[in-house]
């Protein structure tokens, strides 16, 4: 199978496998070049091919007039290379996080991942996708205009669905909604992507990441996207829950590390920490508070970049005590999933 390098107006470069388009081997990669539907009717990630050639097996994508092919530009999102390529386009350093957009989508699948935790799967209308990066999260919009605040738990360069884990709030009106009434095909409107909270990846510094319950929605999108770009950097996981049950997709990781074992790219390892075990037997794993697992391993933060995703005390207590152990307040991101009244 052929391998064709692509490179950038500023000297960097890519790789696109035989069959794989531009911008897959982009995202791939942990390239952000711009992007919209992916279908090849928006034109956004339109760009200019200085050398090399490109094809499109299915014909001319909508948003490419052959005018234009002409010229040299080339529909990334369906671009299949055909030998190695120049583009007339830079990733720029400032970058910002793709901006906000109001989408809906169809729920296609609701899986339920333990007593009080379910998995959504949302499909996009054919056309459209929502570029994000690992980590950030979209705002459900209910018909009265308030808004519930979920994480992504899929990785950018697998977008055609969209994963949310959410958890059962007693009492809340829409968890209740989902866990009682919600059906698939349902439409849901949504506002994203949002936060701050993402994988910073101009840095090669060891990272922690540390969930707290369905906080390891964010967690996942994040390894995954460093799983599929190769990225060598090592990535330590704790996860924390009240009980075992929490713990919802613990051999979801253990096959990360088992096929991670050994490859290029990203270094895992794995420490889950329930505080109550209470009458489950057979856990084996760590008790007590996560981030007191975090510190016991690692009393000195100093050499390293920590996310932490989880509810309120348990991000405030590792905030406070990773800085008292000498994390760099700079390398510390973290998002609280405050529980919003009526949730």
């Amino acid at each position: 199978m052929s391998t064709y390098r692509i490179m950038l107006a500023d000297g960097s470069s890519f790789t696109a496998e035989q069959g794989e388009t531009v911008l897959d081997g982009a995202l791939r990669q942990g390239m952000h070049l711009p992007y919209g539907c992916r279908s090849g009717a928006c034109g956004s990630c339109k760009l200019q091919v200085s050398t090399g050639s490109v094809e499109y097996p299915d014909g001319l994508p909508q948003a490419l007039t052959s005018e234009e092919q002409k010229s040299g530009l080339a529909i990334m999102c369906q671009a299949l290379p055909q030998s190695d390529l120049s583009l007339d386009w830079s990733p720029d350093p400032g970058v910002l996080p793709p901006e906000p957009r109001l989408l809906a989508a169809r729920v296609t699948d609701i899986e339920f991942l333990s007593a009080d935790v379910c998995r959504l799967l949302l499909q996009l209308p054919e056309g459209k996708r929502l570029p994000f990066w690992a980590g950030q999260y979209i705002d459900i919009l209910l018909q009265d205009g308030a808004r519930r605040s979920f994480s992504l738990a899929n990785s950018p360069h697998n977008d055609e669905r969209l994963e949310l884990h959410i958890r059962r709030v007693p009492g809340g009106r829409f968890t209740e909604y989902v866990f009682e009434h919600l059906r698939m095909g349902a439409w849901l409107r949504f506002e994203g992507p949002l936060g701050q909270f993402y994988l910073r990846e101009n840095s090669s510094r060891p990272v922690i990441l540390v969930a707290g319950g369905t906080g390891f929605a964010p967690i996942k999108s994040i390894i995954e996207y460093a799983m599929a770009a190769s990225i060598d950097r090592s990535f330590e996981i704790y996860w924390g829950a009240g009980s075992v049950q929490g713990i919802y997709m613990d051999q979801q990781v253990r096959n990360w590390l088992s096929k991670t074992r050994g490859n290029k790219g990203p270094r895992l390892s794995y420490t889950p920490v329930v505080a109550d075990v209470g009458a489950e037997g057979g856990w084996q794993g760590r008790e007590g508070m996560v981030h007191e697992a975090v510190l016991a391993d690692h009393p000195n933060l100093s050499d390293y970049e920590a996310y932490v995703a989880g509810p309120p005390p348990m991000v405030d207590a590792a905030e406070r005590e990773f800085l008292r152990h000498g994390l760099d307040p700079q390398r510390l991101f973290y998002d609280s999933f405050e529980i919003s009244a009526g949730n």
